[in-house]
Formats: C-alpha cells, sequence, structure tokens
C-alpha cells in the first residue's frame, strides 16, 4: 500500500492512504542504517501492522522530486514565505535569507506579507518595490479581516506549497482560512499523540483540493546560509544578473569594484538599497567563517 506523509512527530510518522485512512507508522531500520530519514510529503510504500488500530510500518520512500534542508519537507512546487507588514516588523535580512535558500535549492518563491489592515499603503508600496525588483511575486493579506485569501487561493491550487515563515505572522491562520478542516486534522492527531495543538513545532501537509497541497511548518527566526562559498552568493541575488554585463571584471563580488554595474543599478534605484545591504552583510558573514 502507498500513501504520503502528512507529519512526523518523535518518530511516529502519519501517512494517509490512497483510501483516506490515517495510518500512525514507524520507519524501519533499515532507513536509519543508511542515514536516511522519511520526510513530510514523501510518498512512502507501507505495509499494515493493525488494521483496526490503523497502525503500520514505513517500508519504502518512494522517489523524491526534491528535498528540502530548510524547512525539511519532501515533494514540493513552491514556496509561499510569509511575513507581516507590521506587528512584528519584517525582518527584512531574515527574508533575504530564506530567499537565498530557496534559489539554492531550486525552488519557486511567492511572497506575502500579512496583516495589511495595520499598515497604510505607504509600507505596503515600499515592499512591492523592494522585492518585485527582484523578479518574486508579492501577495498581501489581511487573515483578520480575510481579505487577500482567494489570491492566495488561486496560487496554490494544483501544486504542492510549502508555507513558512516567522512566528506570529500568522501562517496556521492563513492555513485555516484556505483550509478550515485543519483545525480538525491537527486535532486528530494531536488527540492520538496526546500533544497540544495550538502552535506549529512540526512540519504538516494538508491535502486542501485535487493535486492540491499545502505543508505548514514551524515558525523561525534565525536562518544561517552554510556551506556555500562566499563568491557563489550573488548567484542567488537573481536581480545581479542583468546588470553584471556593465561590471568591469567578469566575476565581480559587486562590492569593492569600482565599476561595477550591479552598483550602479543600486545608486540608480534598480536594485533595492535593502537587498543589496543584505547581500553585503551575508557575504561578509560568509567570508569571516571560511576564514575561521
Amino acid at each position: 500500500m502507498t500513501g504520503k506523509i502528512l507529519k512526523g512527530i518523535a518518530g511516529f510518522y502519519y501517512v494517509i492512504a490512497a483510501d483516506g485512512k490515517l495510518y500512525e507508522c514507524k520507519a524501519k531500520g533499515i532507513f536509519r542504517n543508511r542515514n536516511v530519514k522519511p520526510l513530510v510529503g514523501d510518498n512512502v510504500g507501507i505495509s499494515i501492522l493493525d488494521e483496526t488500530e490503523q497502525k503500520g510500518n514505513i517500508d519504502e520512500i518512494l522517489p523524491r522530486k526534491n528535498a528540502l534542508v530548510r524547512p525539511s519537507v519532501a515533494n514540493v512546487d513552491q514556496a509561499l514565505v510569509l511575513f507581516s507588514v507590521t506587528q512584528p516588523d519584517p525582518n527584512l535580512n531574515l527574508l533575504d535569507r530564506f530567499l537565498v535558500m530557496m534559489e539554492v535549492q531550486e525552488v519557486p518563491v511567492n511572497i506575502c506579507f500579512n496583516k495589511i489592515d495595520l499598515a497604510g499603503d505607504e509600507k505596503r508600496n515600499e515592499l512591492s518595490a523592494i522585492y518585485e525588483k527582484a523578479g518574486y511575486s508579492v501577495f498581501f493579506t489581511s487573515t483578520c479581516e480575510e481579505k487577500g485569501i482567494e489570491e492566495i487561493k488561486d496560487l496554490v491550487r494544483g501544486k504542492t506549497t510549502v508555507l513558512a515563515g516567522p512566528s506570529g505572522v500568522g501562517k496556521s491562520t492563513l492555513t485555516n482560512l484556505i483550509y478550515p478542516k485543519a483545525k480538525m486534522e491537527t486535532g486528530t492527531i494531536s488527540e492520538k499523540i496526546q500533544r497540544g495543538k495550538h502552535t506549529t513545532r512540526h512540519s504538516e501537509l494538508f491535502g486542501i483540493g485535487r493535486d492540491t497541497y499545502m505543508v505548514d511548518t514551524p515558525g523561525f527566526s534565525s536562518m544561517y546560509i552554510e556551506d556555500m562559498e562566499c563568491g557563489h552568493l550573488k548567484d542567488y541575488f537573481p536581480e545581479f544578473e542583468a546588470c553584471e554585463e556593465d561590471c568591469k571584471f567578469l566575476g565581480c563580488i559587486h562590492i569593492g569594484e569600482k565599476i561595477c554595474g550591479v552598483k550602479t543599478a543600486v545608486e540608480e534605484g534598480r536594485i533595492s538599497r535593502s537587498r543589496y545591504d543584505n547581500y553585503r552583510l551575508l557575504y561578509q558573514e560568509l567570508k569571516d567563517k571560511r576564514r575561521y
């Protein structure tokens, strides 16, 4: 029998089978021996141990389309990163780190800013200008007033979308607005394992329509970019590419050089100053890490 992992907690994996039944499964030791860990979103082969109690074993992990490191999920088509416009103010350095991580993992990203009911048009226009110039699609929602929700429903339809962002920005609320049954399904699993369900502690996948899945993930307050040469960082800021032909030197890193197309684009407002400043900070961080 095959199914898809919806959630994994403390060595237990909750697998939805083709017939709609939810099975509580353990992964066979062979995966541990191979240093392979099942991920939320994995398509798996399972064997049933107890049909009445709906318990089983994961015997096989079927081939993955992709596997993300942060957050740890498999077989996604896109990411939707959610920040708030205010309360808390968006940490754009943290957002840019997440965007770099998704670029590295070749996952298309859409950006959503929530709580637009608490901010004016000036803030909305400022955020749009920063990220639309960088080539990203930007959406605005108010989960409190249920504004912009239909656009997000259209965005995720027919795809597997990983929803990520800091704590307190409304990820779980947005999930519940898109798929009201999420509360009930979370409650069913939480009842089985006797855990609270008010804070997302683990990634969880919801089937919200035909060929449509959303993965709600725990909030993050920091993100470190690792295992990257500082000279490669520029490749993950997509807005830089069109300006590099105006750089004097091939392989320009867009920091110390006097004749640099990217630096000129920043001065002329074609590339966001915020994005460029965060690029410089991340570059120095990677450079310092390599030194030590």
